[in-house]
């Protein structure tokens, strides 16, 4: 099959640093290519692939400080994309809508990975406008505020199966991996850790819309000697980091569309404390793979529950559900459908 591959521009593919769309489209690409499907990637000049690379940009835009209007790449991304359309099978997106306008205007088949939160008002006329886009939602969470969008099926991210490895014995800390935003709650993750009487790593970027929270909220923080900073880690630091942890903290207060610490998380073994939002139901199984909460107290009480699962029996479970390959084989069985062209538009 001869297959698009679109990705957004902020980060490269995959990401040098944080990025989980950019990551998430890395991972299925390099899968359809073992695969032995023929793959064109279209992302930054300093992403690293074995599909053919079509950069309308030199790096990562978020490495571009000259940089002030990302959207022109994109458009010009999308130039590229519809002038050498012919020459695929199918397109696949993972820029949300940007591409939708010219997408129903040419006879390619196309689908659509959503990869953020749909909650947001402005959103809904967009969906409405584009109705008969085919999309894919990262959980059925997701889906909530578009429940009558043209959701093809639901397909949970998945990471290379040799990508981390099982770590049987944590070394006595907990962790806490992502972003420092107001939504992702590290201030909880502090508590929780002190509550429970643990000391806690945190791994974590700051965006410039968040510097001031940081400064303000987190920083105060990080003078108790049992809080270490580590600031922004990659992927070559994160299976140590996460293998070494007793638990992960993810103390989340948004509708997280999907979480994919929770099952880098797994694949070390290692399992995950979660805030009772968005996909923590259907990515963590509970008194298996971690514990889901609705309180510091429940969150606390549960680190020394988590200490005693099975670390073996964890990775067990991210081999089942949350590989590439698995993921992979989703997307495959959703490409075959769309170019079959009789298939249900739902699922």
């Amino acid at each position: 099959m001869r297959i698009a591959q679109v990705a957004p521009l902020y980060e490269s593919v995959p990401p040098k640093l944080y990025g989980g769309t950019e990551r998430v489209a890395s991972y299925l690409t390099e899968e359809l290519v073992r695969q032995g499907h023929d793959v064109t990637l279209f992302a930054s000049g300093d992403s690293v692939t074995r599909a053919r690379l079509v950069a309308p940009c030199p790096q990562s835009l978020r490495l571009e400080k000259k940089c002030r209007d990302p959207l022109t790449h994109h458009i010009r991304m999308l130039n590229l994309v519809f002038s050498q359309a012919p020459e695929f099978d199918i397109l696949h997106f993972h820029i949300d809508y940007l591409h939708f306008p010219f997408s129903v205007r040419q006879k390619i088949p196309h689908l659509t990975t959503l990869h953020g939160r749909l909650d947001l008002p402005e959103l809904a006329p967009v969906y409405r406008d584009f109705e008969e886009v085919p999309v894919v939602s990262i959980s059925n969470s997701q889906r909530a505020p578009l429940a009558w969008a043209n959701w093809r099926a639901t397909v949970y991210h998945g990471l290379p199966e040799n990508l981390y490895r099982l770590c049987e014995e944590p070394r006595g800390y907990l962790a806490f991996l992502g972003r420092i935003s107001p939504e992702k709650r590290v201030d909880r993750a502090v508590e929780i850790a002190r509550l429970a009487g643990w000391k806690i790593r945190i791994a974590a970027k700051v965006d410039a819309v968040d510097e001031k929270y940081f400064h303000k909220e987190i920083e105060p923080l990080l003078s108790d000697p049992r809080v270490e900073y580590l600031g922004e880690i990659g992927e070559r630091e994160k299976g140590e980091f996460l293998g070494g942890a007793a638990a992960l903290l993810f103390p989340i207060d948004w509708p997280e569309p999907f979480g994919l610490a929770m099952i880098e998380a797994m694949a070390c073994g290692t399992p995950t404390i979660v805030w009772r939002c968005g996909s923590a139901q259907e990515v963590i199984d509970e008194g298996q793979t971690g514990f889901i909460v609705d309180s510091i107290k429940q969150a606390a009480a549960a680190v020394e529950k988590a200490v005693r699962l099975d670390r073996r029996a964890i990775r067990q479970v991210f081999e089942r559900r949350f590989t590439a390959r698995r993921m992979a084989r989703d997307y495959t069985r959703i490409y075959e459908s769309l170019l079959a062209r009789g298939s249900p538009v739902a699922a």
